[in-house]
């Protein structure tokens, strides 16, 4: 490429180059292709405007309080100590923890436990297989606590402070437009969508993320905006009407499928409605939903015909949008947005199980998607206009988080939240709660 021209040139050098005389080619061939297959609405008016803004974002960072971290991590090494004791004492003795093949031997081995799934070398001893036989002996729950506080110390508490700019003060990830197939936005280096949501100890590691003084997080969260966009996708008269009549979407899924009046559904019954009602989103099959209810695969089967039964049109979308996905090789989210299937064309019944379970979600989680990036869009419009000082640091999914002056907090919540409801006129609608708080923690507690 160089014709040898260039020979005070480093190969480091050399390769930027190369990527650099690429661009105007990449963009002749590239333009062709996004015309050819009708994504350059995709691309100019939603990709292209949101790069700036991440780029802004990114810049902005998020402020951490290291001394929280640092004690927390002193506090779980001291656990990390006690509950590996309490292992070594069940066991009878002392092995790695870490080691699946240790755990392996010591559990189906030494202890005789129930065995599960046999890989090449060992029973598994990954959280699924663990957890169907945690009933069998105390050991499994002190095993899974270890790993579950090994990883939070590792992984979070001892990485992040050391993340933090000097320049700064703030964490500074990276947003990758382009890091999903669906559409979603990713954040590595560090992943700040990963960050523990539920539990005591989740809560613990979000209060460490602070805003500047005299300055307040605020989290505008769309609610259900899944089920939302699969009420529009699929027309559903029975699932539109739960939505525009405001009612609780799982309560009334749960009525059906339990054949219970609305006032008579328990919070047993309601979880395992919620299970269904977005298990349907991901293509769940009854061997799956039976899985994650430790329900016979029976009764899953049962709760999943009573859910179509109960939202026929959904039932009917998902066989048409499963027959797109064969005859187009991909299929699209309401915007446009394409994600192809060579799942489809495989031979394997289970791969090919799993491409028509993609050809389900891909709209609904690629439209939910587009959604939220259109709205981070005209938030950020918006606060230019108004020439505000809050700024959008975070988009977790179906969440986006601001760092606001006290004094425009009214005028954030009032912004935000309109955006984001009435940025297309779903036949479901669109709702958003809000909440604010002095650490991310707090804005959990909604």
């Amino acid at each position: 490429f160089y014709s040898g021209l260039e020979i005070n040139k480093t190969e480091k050098e050399e390769k930027h180059d190369l990527r650099c005389s690429l661009l105007f080619p990449l963009y002749s061939y590239l333009n062709k292709e996004l015309k050819k297959e009708n994504l350059m609405d995709v691309f100019k008016q939603i990709e292209i405007p949101l790069s700036p803004i991440l780029a802004k974002m990114e810049k902005r960072g998020v402020r951490i309080n290291p001394e929280i971290f640092f004690s927390l991590s002193k506090e779980i090494e001291k656990l990390l100590q006690k509950v590996e004791e309490d292992i070594y004492g069940l066991a009878g003795t002392e092995f790695n923890i870490n080691s699946p093949q240790q755990v392996s031997k010591v559990l189906f081995e030494k202890l005789k436990l129930e065995t599960g799934k046999k890989r090449k070398k060992a029973y598994a001893t990954d959280f699924s297989a663990l957890i169907k036989i945690a009933s069998s002996h105390p050991i499994i729950d002190k095993i899974l606590t270890f790993r579950e506080l090994s990883k939070l110390k590792t992984t979070y508490l001892d990485v992040l402070p050391g993340l933090v700019n000097k320049k700064t003060g703030r964490i500074h990830t990276d947003f990758k437009i382009t890091g999903t197939a669906t559409g979603r936005l990713s954040s590595v280096n560090p992943n700040l969508q990963n960050i523990p949501v539920r539990g005591r100890w989740a809560n613990r590691i979000r209060e460490g993320f602070i805003p500047e003084e005299g300055n307040i997080l605020i989290s505008c969260d769309y609610s259900q905006i899944d089920l939302r966009v699969l009420a529009h996708l699929s027309g559903d008269k029975n699932l539109l009407d739960a939505f525009q009549n405001n009612l609780d979407i799982h309560v009334a899924t749960a009525s059906e499928v339990f054949s219970a009046k609305k006032d008579k559904v328990d919070q047993k019954m309601r979880r395992a409605a919620k299970a269904v009602n977005f298990g349907i989103v991901y293509g769940i099959s009854p061997f799956g939903l039976a899985e994650q209810l430790k329900i016979e695969q029976d009764e899953a089967k049962e709760y999943i015909e009573k859910y179509f039964k109960r939202y026929p049109e959904v039932k009917e979308y998902i066989k048409n949008i499963i027959a797109e996905g064969y005859q187009n090789g991909f299929v699209s989210t309401l915007f446009g947005r394409r994600r192809y299937l060579p799942q489809l064309k495989s031979a394997n019944e289970k791969i090919k199980n799993f491409g028509e379970r993609l050809a389900v979600n891909s709209p609904i989680q690629g439209t939910s998607a587009d959604l939220i990036k259109m709205a981070m869009i005209e938030i950020f419009k918006k606060f230019k206009k108004e020439m505000l000082k809050a700024e959008m640091i975070l988009q977790v999914h179906d969440e986006l988080i601001f760092e606001s002056p006290l004094e425009e907090k009214k005028k954030v919540i009032k912004i935000t939240k309109e955006v984001m409801e009435k940025i297309y006129p779903l036949k479901s609608g669109l709702s958003v709660s809000v909440s604010s708080g002095n650490n991310w923690a707090e804005l959990s507690k909604k």
